[in-house]
């Protein structure tokens, strides 16, 4: 299974996939309609207090952050539930963010976790 970054606000793609925004917050001006998303997993995520910290300097505090985020994604069992959820045949899972290219943002954390639990949890072919 091959997990891909994307912006939301890209349109969809037959090589996405299946699609899931995994961003704490809906993004904004997207309506939910449009969005032609698989699923949204808000639970894998950073946790809100961590969210609100980074948010308050980016910049300054991403290399903190990405290692405390890392840290609960591994301590959560969410992210093997959500492994497991994937629908079986699935070939690439693309990761929905709403973050502006270049910026610092939790999804390459997040995508190098789930790379590492799907190999774990996963059957191999």
């Amino acid at each position: 299974m091959e997990f891909a970054l994307k912006r939301i606000y890209e349109p969809a793609s037959p090589e996405d996939g299946y699609r899931v925004l995994v961003d704490r917050l809906w993004p904004r001006g997207v309506k939910k309609a449009d969005a032609d998303i698989s699923c949204w997993a808000k639970e894998i995520t950073p946790s809100p207090d961590l969210r609100k910290w980074f948010h308050e300097d980016k910049e300054g505090r991403f290399e903190t952050f990405s290692e405390r985020y890392a840290k609960e994604l591994e301590s959560s069992p969410e992210v093997g539930e959500f492994i497991r959820s994937i629908p079986e045949g699935t070939d690439r899972v693309t990761l929905l963010y709403a973050a502006k290219a270049g910026a610092p943002s939790h999804v390459g954390t997040l995508k190098a976790a789930l790379e590492k639990a799907a190999a774990a949890t996963l059957p191999k072919k």
